[in-house]
C-alpha cells in the first residue's frame, strides 16, 4: 500500500466524515467503527473523486462497501487505470 496515497484517502476522509485520524484504518467499518451512514460514505467518495482526479465511481461498486480497505482498493484501482 502507498502511504502516501492513504494518507492523502484519510485526510478527505478526516474531513469529510469529521472522525480522528487514527480512527481511518484499513480495517475500520464505515458504519460501526466510523459512525457513517450511506450517505456519508457516498460524500466521502465525491471528495476523494475530487482529491485524486478520478471519474465518478459507479454507484453499483458502493453497494458492497463496508470497510475503508475496500473503498480505498476502488479508489486504488481507479487511479492505477489513468
Amino acid at each position: 500500500m502507498n502511504q502516501e496515497l492513504f494518507d492523502r484517502f484519510t485526510k478527505c476522509a478526516v474531513e469529510t466524515l469529521s472522525v480522528e485520524a487514527s480512527l481511518v484504518t484499513r480495517e475500520a467499518r464505515f458504519a460501526e467503527d466510523l459512525d457513517a451512514d450511506s450517505l456519508d460514505v457516498v460524500e466521502l467518495l465525491m471528495a476523494l473523486e475530487e482529491e485524486f482526479g478520478i471519474p465518478a465511481i459507479d454507484t453499483e461498486d458502493l453497494a458492497d462497501i463496508t470497510t475503508v480497505g475496500e473503498a480505498f482498493d476502488i479508489v486504488m484501482a481507479i487511479v492505477a487505470k489513468q
